[in-house]
């Protein structure tokens, strides 16, 4: 596969997990009203914690096998309509509890969002593009725990409402691109 596409399409996936409303946006959000460094150091954590899901996910997949794995990326596409759903029918989020990197880690390691990503939607990403989308997946959350601080503390909160249709946006993309790819995965099997 071409590189270019790779990384963009891993950036695209790495903003899928980072950019929906949920508890670490939220601790990003009120840090990063304080100072954008606070919000970026909330999203730091969470990633570590993604990188630790990375590697897990990349050893775990070895296990599955191949004649399964169109059940991962079905169930994987369905989570992530499920998920844009839930950004849809969600309030504005709260931005009233506080963060910081450890608290970033903590939350997203045991956060049924992260986890349920991974065990559905991260096997399927491993399986298509293997450690190749790597690069472009870990620029897609950066790009995120950078640029929403810095808006967030720029704009303050009333800026929430664009993430929430950009976080739509994006899970319906994917929840719909890996349906036709599991789908298209069952035919061949």
């Amino acid at each position: 596969m071409d590189t270019l596409y790779i990384v963009l399409i891993g950036t695209l996936m790495g903003l899928s997990i980072a950019a929906p409303p949920g508890p670490i946006n939220a601790m990003m959000a009120h840090e990063s009203l304080e100072s954008p460094l606070h919000g970026t150091s909330v999203g730091a954590g969470a990633m570590t914690a993604d990188f630790i899901f990375f590697l897990l996910t990349f050893f775990f997949k070895s296990l599955i096998p191949s004649k399964y794995l169109f059940i991962f990326y079905l169930v994987g596409g369905v989570y992530m309509l499920y998920l844009a759903y839930g950004v849809w029918k969600a309030k504005v989020m709260n931005v009233t509890v506080k963060g910081s990197y450890i608290k970033g880690l903590t939350t997203a390691i045991v956060n049924p969002y992260q986890i349920g990503w991974w065990l559905t939607f991260g096997i399927s990403m491993l399986d298509q593009f293997s450690v190749y989308i790597a690069p472009g997946f870990f620029l897609g959350i950066l790009i995120w725990i950078f640029l929403f601080p810095a808006v967030i503390s720029r704009f303050g909160k009333n800026y929430v409402l664009y993430v929430k249709l950009f976080s739509l946006i994006v899970l319906v993309f994917f929840g719909v691109y890996f349906l036709y790819q599991g789908a298209l995965y069952a035919i061949k099997v």
